[in-house]
């Protein structure tokens, strides 16, 4: 892994690299309309007062760092407006932005997003399973930090892998608030004093949601501020590309060193559930065009009490019905609709095989031709 202080040129993007300087400029020196995804963790703009200190009066690492702190909410938002700028003229047209910030910061992004016209298609709440505690007593334990999901334009058509989200999720559908804990033991990287090498790091399982859930492998990911380099090492195993952006000498060599040491994981274990709305459509007439299912043959519905015949056409005739596999179960079962792939069966051998079986078969070859 290495660092380039700039971009090679104004049409070639520096895939899996790591790029010294000001994000804005240096984002601002990159193709536009490049990127197919922005993952942002800017600074949060804490506005520290002091030490904080825990019940045995030990100090706690809190971020202090001189690139968190502005003069004033004026001159934040003023950066969060050049940056988001910036980000806005990387994306193609169908990308998409994630933000993560607390309640220090998170609004003011919230509204220069909207601002610049970004469509917000979710916010979700990072619930930490293990957050630090509220030593002063005086507020709510600050248990979650909040991310805002969302497309260049209203209209865009972003990549959103619902099916693979819910797999994730033990077959349930994804929520907007995830339940997973902050870094801790094996995954806090260290410096070479044995303390935390960036005070904000984030887990690799929030990235992993992130990553698996909006982009396809190939796809194009952009950090501006790339720390300790999560977002890579992520992008790296899922088969993404990366771009980092990172001025700080010290968070780049840790994660250069993190990164080359990260593996892609292989092909297969790549692939995620895909959506059903993405699957190429296969006509129903195909399968008998195909001669996969006979004019004249009988089709069985799923509970056993009505059977239509397939015609030429790639119609079916049943009773006083004839039209379209869905057409025909609907009017059979007195239904408003019918999903005729999962309704009909054909008899093979004396058994009954639903006819979707036939429909995956053709979808199986299409994926195997080369493109």
């Amino acid at each position: 892994m290495k660092t380039m202080t700039k971009a090679k040129s104004a049409t070639a993007l520096p895939l899996n690299t790591i790029l010294d300087g000001d994000c804005i400029e240096v984002m601002n020196s990159l193709p536009e309309n490049s990127i197919d995804l922005i993952f942002a963790d800017p600074p949060y703009n804490l506005q520290l007062k002091g030490d904080l200190h825990r019940p045995d009066n030990s100090k706690v690492d809190a971020v202090d760092d001189e690139w968190d702190q502005f003069s004033s909410f004026a001159a934040y938002d003023k950066f969060t407006r050049a940056w988001l700028k910036a980000a806005r003229r990387l994306l193609k047209p169908n990308g998409a932005i994630w933000v993560i910030g607390s309640y220090h910061n998170v609004f003011r992004m919230g509204a220069e997003l909207q601002n610049q016209g970004f469509w917000i298609l979710n916010d979700v709440v990072w619930r930490k399973s293990n957050p630090m505690p509220n030593f002063r007593g005086k507020r709510f334990t600050n248990a979650h930090e909040t991310m805002i999901w969302a497309s260049k334009s209203e209209g865009a058509k972003y990549t959103f892998n619902y099916e693979a989200l819910k797999a994730l999720n033990e077959g349930v559908q994804m929520r907007s608030d995830w339940v997973l804990p902050i870094c801790t033991g094996h995954e806090r990287l260290k410096d070479e004093n044995g303390d935390k090498a960036h005070p904000t790091q984030k887990p690799e399982s929030l990235l992993h949601r992130v990553l698996v859930g909006s982009t396809n492998p190939g796809d194009v990911v952009l950090d501006p501020f790339f720390g300790t380099g999560t977002t890579g090492a992520v992008a790296k195993m899922l088969g993404r590309e990366f771009i980092g952006i990172e001025r700080e000498e010290a968070y780049r060599k840790v994660a250069e060193k993190r990164l080359k040491n990260t593996r892609k994981f292989d092909r297969e274990a790549l692939q995620v559930s895909a959506s059903k709305r993405a699957e190429p459509r296969v006509p129903f007439g195909q399968l008998v065009e195909r001669g996969m299912l006979r004019p004249g043959e009988n089709l069985y519905s799923i509970n056993g009490r009505h059977k239509a015949k397939v015609r030429a056409d790639g119609t079916l005739i049943g009773d006083d019905v004839k039209g379209s596999i869905h057409q025909v179960g609907a009017h059979l079962e007195g239904a408003p609709s019918c999903n005729g792939w999962t309704y009909w069966s054909y008899k093979q051998d004396g058994k009954r095989v639903p006819i979707d079986v036939l429909r995956q078969q053709i979808r199986a070859e299409m994926a195997e031709r080369p493109n």
